[in-house]
Order: structure tokens, then C-alpha cells, then sequence
């Protein structure tokens, strides 16, 4: 998955949840979520991703377990918790595999999106591991200081707004910086070019053959 183009891992997350939502059967969507594990592990970036997957599985299974106790049937209630997984796990093997600067030169050079566009996209996405090592950080701080979110439902929003206040604070200074780099090297300017090289190859294009053919086969076995 490293050596695929960006254009082709974007087509292949669009695809993924297409094809979560044509498969209603259980072990159609366990083929399809061990398959993308499997592109994970072969791609090197298990590693980054394990929290991420298992924070993502132990809320699947709470989802499906709620939905199977407001009556729902045991199979539609797994159904709907594999399908969570396979639409998520394809966008961390997205993140996991694929620099943002080749996303971002994929969707102006090869999507026509508007660079503008493009780069608050995958800016967003670049913050997100940013964003989250910030609030554990914020939290073992305010820890040191006393801080404790025991105690009943009430008392723990109370208690979070010592962690949301200084998290915000970080965010808008992180903005107010970037904004100021952004305007210091020129954006929004004309005649951009890109380094990044985002072109398909021969596996890409055999890839986009495979994933036609089996959408296709899908419609029609739905």
C-alpha cells in the first residue's frame, strides 16, 4: 500500500464503504474488515494504528450490543457494528500509509479540487494525532495540579472544563501560527506547483480494474 498512488488509496475508501453498505451479511463484512487488517499489518503500520483500531472495535461492539438491546436482531445488530469498523479502518490505513502533501497534490493535480480546499482538508487531518497528543498532554498537567474527574456525571463536565479551556487555548494559538506562516510564505498565490509525484502506475490501474469489478459484482448480487 505505500507504493499505491494517493488517487488510488482515496478510490479504495470511497469503494471500502460502498461496499460496507451493499454487504448485509456477517461474513461478508468480517472477509472485508480482515482484509483491510491484513493491508495494514503488510503495510508496516499496525504499530500506528493499534489504539486507534482498538478503541474503534471496544466502541463497535458497545454500538451493536445497544442496538441488539432496543430490540434489534443479533444479526443486523452485528451487521451494523462491522460495518463502523470496515468504513473506519479504511480511512486509518489511508492516514497510516499516505503523506499529506501527496494527498494534497493528488486532489488539486489529479481531482481538480481547489488547492484551498484540498489543504484545509488534509491540514485537518495532519492536526487530528496533533489535537489528541495535546489533550493527554493538558491532562496529565492538570493531573499534577490536583485535578480529578471523579464523582457523579455533573461534577465530571464540571471538572473537564480545566481540560477543554487550555486544549482551545493551544488550538487557537496553533491556528493564529499558521495562519501567520501560511501568509509569510505566500498562499493563496498563483502559478503553484507541486514535487510530489502522484502519478498511477500499472498496479494502480490493475487495482481501480479489481475495484470496479467487484462494486460491480456487488450491485448485482444486491
Amino acid at each position: 500500500m505505500n507504493k499505491t498512488a494517493p488517487l488510488t488509496k482515496l478510490i479504495l475508501t470511497l469503494a471500502v464503504s460502498v461496499w460496507s453498505l451493499l454487504l448485509y451479511t456477517v461474513p461478508g463484512l468480517l472477509v472485508l474488515v480482515f482484509g483491510q487488517l491484513a493491508l495494514i499489518v503488510m503495510a508496516g503500520a499496525f504499530s500506528k494504528t493499534a489504539k486507534a483500531l482498538t478503541a474503534l472495535t471496544v466502541f463497535a461492539v458497545l454500538l451493536a450490543g445497544l442496538q441488539y438491546l432496543l430490540g434489534s436482531g443479533l444479526e443486523l445488530s452485528l451487521v451494523t457494528g462491522l460495518r463502523m469498523i470496515s468504513m473506519t479502518e479504511v480511512f486509518l490505513l489511508l492516514l497510516a500509509t499516505t503523506r499529506m502533501q501527496d494527498l494534497t497534490a493528488a486532489l488539486v493535480s489529479q481531482c481538480r479540487v481547489p488547492y484551498e480546499y484540498a489543504f484545509m482538508f488534509t491540514a485537518a487531518l495532519r492536526f487530528v494525532p496533533d489535537f489528541i497528543a495535546e489533550s493527554r498532554a493538558v491532562q496529565e498537567a492538570q493531573a499534577c495540579r490536583g485535578y480529578s474527574a471523579k464523582g457523579g456525571i455533573f461534577r465530571r463536565i464540571t471538572s473537564y472544563l480545566a481540560i477543554v479551556e487550555p486544549l482551545v487555548l493551544r488550538a487557537v494559538s496553533r491556528s493564529e501560527t499558521m495562519a501567520m506562516s501560511l501568509a509569510l510564505r505566500g498562499f493563496g498565490g498563483t502559478g503553484r506547483s507541486f514535487t510530489a509525484n502522484v502519478a498511477l502506475g500499472s498496479r494502480d490501474y490493475a487495482l481501480l480494474v479489481g475495484m470496479a469489478a467487484l462494486t460491480a459484482g456487488l450491485v448485482i448480487i444486491r
